[in-house]
């Protein structure tokens, strides 16, 4: 689907931390999940973006680990205040959600 980019950003935050989740990762491995998953319009640039404004919300914890290729890689889990967000992230969510869908049944 085309010109998703609006819609999604409230959102996008909120997917990245999902993916932080489930296991540490680093931020072209966030970009490809999310390209697989559909959201082909995101570029690392805004995954980037998205990944210092985390970590300037301190919801991350940050481990350099070497690279094959070039230098150190940072790699992200979430840490507490990070788990915390997250699920007010799918509280905010399944209300807006449902409410939509009931709009779009009537």
């Amino acid at each position: 689907m085309e010109n998703l980019t609006e819609m999604l950003k409230g959102s996008l935050e909120g997917c990245v931390l999902e993916i932080i989740s489930r296991h540490e990762t680093y931020g072209y491995e966030i970009t490809r999940r999310l390209n697989e998953l559909g959201f082909t319009e995101v570029v690392e640039g805004t995954v980037y973006t998205i990944l210092v404004r985390l970590e300037k919300k301190k919801l991350v914890n940050i481990e350099k680990k070497p690279s094959d290729m070039g230098p150190p890689r940072k790699f992200y889990s979430l840490n507490e205040a990070g788990r915390q967000e997250l699920e007010l992230f799918w509280e905010k969510w399944d209300f807006v959600s449902s409410k939509i869908n009931v709009l779009k049944s009537i």
